[in-house]
């Protein structure tokens, strides 16, 4: 079982820099591979963020693997894509009867609502099945954590208590720790990261070692009513115009 060696959450301060940090240091002598698997683009209905600009934030960012986790959709995909620097693993965000949940390393979209329905699909495609934001659900995620591969113990996105409450469950039930920015703008990429040691470039390999790694776990918190004020009002804007601001 993959472990969480440190768990390092900035509260907003600034450093003496003026920036707020946002990563982990490398240890000496240590390669560390970086990821942000919660991103947004604007194919999600809340978000205006283009895939290439993505790209180009999280490598500036020192990030040597991402996710565009989209709410229902794919579109931010291409062949290209998928062979850019950063390395980018295929994902899907979806909402089901049973809140939001997150597959990695898909195929082709996933269709359907059930919560149980969306994590065999997941898996019929070889993927992993991630619960984000446990806690911002209806439900209570302890009825889901039998049927899930990774856990976000930390979300920029999400309320302090929240995350606090999900790395507790992730212990409790010993289920591998994940992190996700859930940027829904190119500012906030890379705001949580998961590091593994070691640098991975082929999707299976990493999908292998993220399952069963050791990892360190690190971000800050996103503004919360700003973050959300944000999204809503990006979607407003996106039903007003009919989905036609941001596509282009």
């Amino acid at each position: 079982m993959a472990k969480l060696l440190q768990l390092q959450v900035h509260t907003g301060a600034r450093s003496p820099g003026g920036r707020r940090p946002l990563l982990l240091q490398n240890c000496p002598g240590v390669c560390l591979m970086r990821l942000d698997t919660h991103i947004h683009s604007k194919y999600s209905y809340d978000s205006l963020s283009d895939p290439v600009r993505i790209l180009k934030v999280a490598r500036k960012r020192g990030l040597d693997a991402i996710s565009i986790t989209d709410h229902g959709s794919m579109q931010a995909y291409s062949s290209s894509f998928r062979s850019s620097d950063p390395l980018v693993i295929p994902g899907m965000e979806v909402k089901t009867d049973r809140g939001d949940v997150i597959g990695l390393f898909l195929n082709e979209p996933l269709e359907g609502t059930g919560f149980f329905e969306i994590c065999d699909r997941i898996r019929d495609q070889q993927g992993i099945v991630v619960l984000p934001h446990p806690y911002h659900r209806s439900c209570d995620p302890e009825e889901l954590v039998g049927h899930i591969d990774l856990l976000e113990v930390l979300n920029s996105r999400s309320r302090k208590e929240e995350n606090i409450r999900a790395q507790a469950l992730s212990h409790r039930f010993g289920i591998g720790p994940i992190t996700g920015s859930d940027a829904h703008t190119c500012s906030e990429i890379g705001r949580a990261v998961t590091e593994i040691d070691g640098i991975y470039s082929d999707l299976d390999e990493l999908r292998r070692v993220l399952l069963r790694a050791d990892r360190r776990c690190s971000g800050s918190l996103s503004p919360y009513v700003i973050s959300r004020g944000f999204s809503f009002g990006t979607g407003m804007l996106k039903r007003f115009t009919g989905g036609l601001c941001g596509k282009r």
